[in-house]
C-alpha cells in the first residue's frame, strides 16, 4: 500500500498534507478511560496518536511496501468491527503476579479501488499505549521488501535512543529527533516526551512470531520501521507461507517516565501459553544463579570440574537455586567462545561426567543451566534438548544470535518451544530486544539483548548514568539479564578494566539496589565466591526475591536516579540508585496498607564504595523513609509485617 507523499524524506509540507487528512470519517479507537486515541485515517494511509488533549504522534504513514505483487492502489475503509476486552491475566515468575487486559479495539478492513485486495489493521487502545498491526488473508505466499510505517513524535521531541548492533549492546542517549543521524538504525525502544513534558512514551514491537524484527531509521521528522532481512538472502526482508500478519507497533505512554517500567502492554500483545499443548508452567522456578565466567578469564576458558563444584557448593550454602555453567565445558570446545566444528555439545569434555555432577548438585539443592552456541544448538536441537533432559539439567543459556530477522525470529520460538515441552528454563544472550515472547512461554525466562556487567571486563562503558538508563528504556521491553552482583566496587575515578575478578564503577549499595530495580526472573550472582563470604550486603542478596507480585515506581529520571518498590507476598522490597551526584531519596511508604508497623531493614551507602550502613527501624503506611546514597551510589530496603517473620 503506497501512500501520497513522498516516501523517503518527511518535510514539513508532507507532514502537514498528511495531518490535513483527518477526517470525520476516520476510524478513533478511544482507551478504556478516555484519555488516549489512535486515529486511523478512513483511508488506511496515516495514523496518530493523542492523550490528554495533545498530540503524541502526529500525522504518520501507514502501509506495505509488497515485492513481487503490484503496490496497493487507492484504499477506503469498508467495515469496522469493534470489540472491548477486560480480563486479567495471571503470570507467571515475572515482575507481577497478574496483568490487566483492558483495551477497546478494532479491526478495520479496507478495500483496494474497484474492488481489489483487502488490507486489514487490527488497532487497540489502552490507558497505557495504543498498538496496530496489519493482515492479509489470502492462500498465497506475501513478501515484503518492508512497512512503510513510520512514527511522526510531536515537536521536535527529546527522546532516549541507543543505535543498533546485532547483539543490542549499545548505551542509550538523549538526543532530539533533529539530531539523530539519518545512515545509521535505532533499536526499539524509542523513549520520548511531549513537547509539554505531560506524556511519556516508548516506540516499540511486540509479537513477532511468524514474522521478522525492525528497527528505526530517521526520515526528515519521522522514524521509518526498517525490517531485518535474512543475511546473505537476496529479495524480500520477509516471506510468509501463506497470508500475512505483522508485527505490533506499540506506543507506551504514561504521566511519568518511570511508570512505563509497570506497564503490561507489550506482554499483553501476545498470546498467553498454549494450555492444550504445553501445560501449565507452575513447574518454572525463578530464582538466582552462581555464574563462573564473569570473574574468570576471557580466553582460555577450560572445563574445571573442581571449579564447577566450588560454584556449585557456594550456591547450596547461599539458598541459590542454580549454577549456570558458561562456555568450555562440551566436547572440542575452543577457548571461548566461537562455534568450532570440533565441538559436540551433547558430550562434556574429557573429565566431566555431567550426570554424576548433575547428582552432585541436586543432591544439594542446586539445578544446573549449560551455556551453549546457538549453531551448535539450532540443527540438532530435539537431539540436544533430550540429551540435556536425561542428564537432568534445569536450562539452557542460548548465545552469539545477534540477528533478529525471520529465521531467528523462528529459531526463538523453536527453542522456547523446545525447552517448554522438557520444562527447562531458558536464557538468550547475543539476543534481540523482547517483544513479548516470555508471554506465550513463561519458561523463557530472562535474556541480554543489553549492555550489561559483562562489559566491565572488556571497557568502561558501564558508567552509573548508563545503569540509570536502563531500567527506563531496555527494561520496558522485558526482562534484561544484565549479570549484576559485582563485588569489587570502586569509585568511576578509580576502575581498572581486567578480564579477572573485574571491578564495578558503583558503590556496594548500587550494587544491592540493581536486584530489586533490574527485573530478571533468573538473575546471576555474578562475582567469585570468595568477593562474597563475610561482605556487607550479601545477606540482602542471599534473601531478595527475583520475581514478582507487583511493581511500583516511586521517582526518578532516566540517567539520573531512580527509586522502585516491588512486593514479594506481604513483604517489600526497596531499590534506589544515582548517578554521579550524591543523592537522598525521601520515600513516602504510601504503598503499603493501612494498619500493620513494618520492620524497616536498610542498607545505605558507607564512607567508601564497598561500606555499608545497616540500620532497622519501625515503620507504617505514610511515613517517609530517607535513603543517603553516595555519588554512584545506592540504597536497598527489606519491608516485612512485624506480625511476620521475614521468609
Amino acid at each position: 500500500m503506497k501512500y501520497k507523499f513522498p516516501r523517503t524524506v518527511f518535510t514539513a509540507g508532507a507532514l502537514c498534507a498528511l495531518a490535513a487528512s483527518a477526517h470525520a470519517a476516520d476510524a478513533v479507537i478511544a482507551s478504556p478511560d478516555g484519555r488516549t486515541t489512535l486515529r486511523i485515517a478512513e483511508d488506511g494511509a496515516t495514523f496518530s496518536v493523542a492523550r490528554r488533549g495533545e498530540t503524541v504522534i502526529a500525522a504518520s504513514p501507514l502501509g506495505l511496501d509488497l515485492d513481487g505483487a503490484p503496490a496497493l492502489g487507492a484504499l477506503k475503509l469498508e467495515s469496522r468491527e469493534d470489540a472491548t476486552v477486560n480480563r486479567t491475566i495471571p503470570l507467571v515468575a515475572t515482575k507481577a503476579s497478574s496483568a490487566r487486559d483492558h483495551y477497546r479495539g478494532a479491526t478495520l478492513a479496507f478495500r483496494e479501488a474497484g474492488g481489489g485486495r483487502r488490507l486489514f489493521i487490527d488497532a487497540r487502545a489502552y490507558d497505557d499505549g495504543v498498538a496496530f498491526r496489519y493482515r492479509i488473508d489470502d492462500a498465497g505466499p506475501v513478501k515484503l521488501r518492508g512497512e512503510l510505517t513510520a512514527f511522526v513524535p510531536a515537536g521536535d521531541a527529546s527522546c532516549l535512543v541507543a543505535e543498533v548492533e546485532g547483539a543490542h549492546e549499545r548505551p542509550f542517549e538523549r538526543l532530539r529527533i533533529s539530531q539523530l543521524k539519518t545512515d545509521i538504525a535505532y533499536d526499539v525502544p524509542v523513549v520520548c516526551a511531549t513537547p509539554s513534558g505531560r506524556t511519556h512514551y516508548a516506540i516499540t514491537q511486540a509479537h513477532l512470531q511468524g514474522y521478522t524484527g525492525a528497527s528505526l531509521s530517521r526520515e526528515g521528522a519521522a522514524l521509518r520501521v526498517r525490517l531485518s532481512g535474512v543475511p546473505k538472502r537476496p529479495g524480500p526482508a520477509y516471506v510468509s507461507s501463506a497470508g500475512l500478519t505483522t508485527a505490533w507497533r506499540a506506543v507506551m505512554v504514561a504521566d511519568r517516565a518511570g511508570e512505563l517500567i509497570e506497564s503490561h502492554l507489550v506482554g499483553n500483545l501476545n498470546p498467553p501459553p498454549d494450555a492444550e499443548k504445553l501445560g501449565d508452567f507452575s513447574w518454572v522456578k525463578p530464582g538466582k544463579a552462581s555464574w563462573d565466567w564473569w570473574s574468570g578469564p576471557l580466553e582460555g576458558v577450560k572445563p574445571d570440574l573442581a571449579a564447577y563444584k566450588r560454584f556449585i557448593d557456594f550456591a547450596a550454602e547461599s539458598g541459590f537455586p542454580y549454577h549456570l555453567i558458561d562456555a568450555g565445558w562440551s566436547w572440542g570446545a575452543g577457548p571461548c567462545c566461537d562455534p568450532l566444528p570440533t565441538t559436540d555439545i551433547t558430550r562434556p569434555a574429557e573429565g566431566i561426567d555431567m550426570p554424576a555432577l548433575v547428582r552432585y548438585a541436586a543432591d544439594k539443592g542446586v539445578g544446573l543451566l549449560l551455556w551453549v552456541h546457538w549453531e551448535h544448538l539450532a540443527p540438532r536441537l530435539d537431539e540436544v534438548l533430550d540429551t540435556y533432559a536425561r542428564w537432568g539439567i534445569k536450562g539452557i543459556k542460548v548465545d552469539f544470535m545477534n540477528r533478529d530477522d525471520q529465521e531467528m525470529v523462528a529459531f526463538y520460538q523453536r527453542v522456547a518451544e523446545g525447552t517448554a515441552k522438557r520444562k527447562m528454563l531458558l536464557d538468550m544472550h547475543g539476543a534481540y530486544v523482547p517483544a513479548g515472547l516470555q508471554r506465550t512461554y513463561p519458561n523463557y525466562i530472562t535474556q541480554e539483548g543489553v549492555l550489561g556487567a559483562e562489559w566491565n571486563k572488556m571497557d568502561r562503558r558501564i558508567t552509573p548514568q548508563h545503569n540509570l538508563m536502563l531500567p527506563y528504556t531496555r527494561m520496558l521491553a522485558g526482562p534484561l539479564d544484565y549479570t549484576p552482583g559485582g563485588f569489587r566496587n570502586v569509585p568511576t575515578q578509580a576502575f581498572e578494566v581486567r578480564a579477572v575478578m573485574p571491578q564495578t564503577q558503583t558503590t556496594r549499595g548500587q550494587a544491592l539496589a540493581m536486584y530489586v530495580v533490574y527485573d530478571s526472573p533468573l538473575q546471576m550472582v555474578s562475582d567469585d565466591p570468595s568477593n562474597y563470604r563475610g561482605e556487607p550486603g550479601f545477606e540482602f542478596i542471599k534473601r531478595v526475591p527475583t520475581a514478582w507480585d507487583e511493581t511500583r515506581f516511586i521517582s526518578g529520571e532516566p540517567g539520573r536516579d531512580i527509586v522502585l518498590a516491588r512486593r514479594s507476598g506481604k513483604h517489600w522490597y526497596i531499590g534506589a540508585m544515582t548517578s554521579d551526584e550524591a543523592r537522598t531519596a525521601r520515600v513516602k511508604l504510601d504503598f503499603l496498607p493501612a494498619g500493620p508497623a513494618y520492620r524497616a531493614t536498610v542498607w545505605e551507602d558507607g564512607e567508601v564504595a564497598r561500606e555499608l550502613k545497616r540500620s532497622v527501624r519501625t515503620v507504617r503506611r505514610g511515613d517517609v523513609l530517607t535513603l543517603r546514597q553516595a555519588p554512584a551510589g545506592g540504597a536497598a530496603v527489606v519491608l516485612d509485617p512485624l506480625s511476620q517473620s521475614a521468609p
